[in-house]
């Protein structure tokens, strides 16, 4: 569960644009608002059963295209390009 806000800020967008996802999201029955316990103004979004089995479907197709994408490195470019990207996330 993660409030608008936080849902905003992690994917870079405006709150407006936020808003119209969320909107879309809940009428195709991929999400709910629900009340925030710990703030009576806030809504918290949280994923439906349909919304985490779009998402493991989702998140399969791009492991197996990530793959296929890895296939024209070598073991060595691949293991590189592994040292690579973990020294550009370290220095975010």
């Amino acid at each position: 569960m993660l409030s608008p806000t936080q849902l905003y800020e992690a994917a870079m967008i405006s709150s407006g644009a936020m808003t119209d996802r969320l909107d879309r999201l809940e009428r195709a029955g991929l999400v709910v608002r629900r009340p925030d316990p710990k703030d009576r103004r806030g809504k918290l979004i949280v994923l439906t059963d349909p919304g985490k089995r779009l998402i493991d479907e989702a998140m399969g197709r791009h492991v197996a295209n990530e793959e296929r994408l890895l296939l024209t490195l070598t073991q060595a470019e691949q293991e590189t390009l592994n040292a690579l990207l973990r020294k550009l996330i370290a220095g975010l």
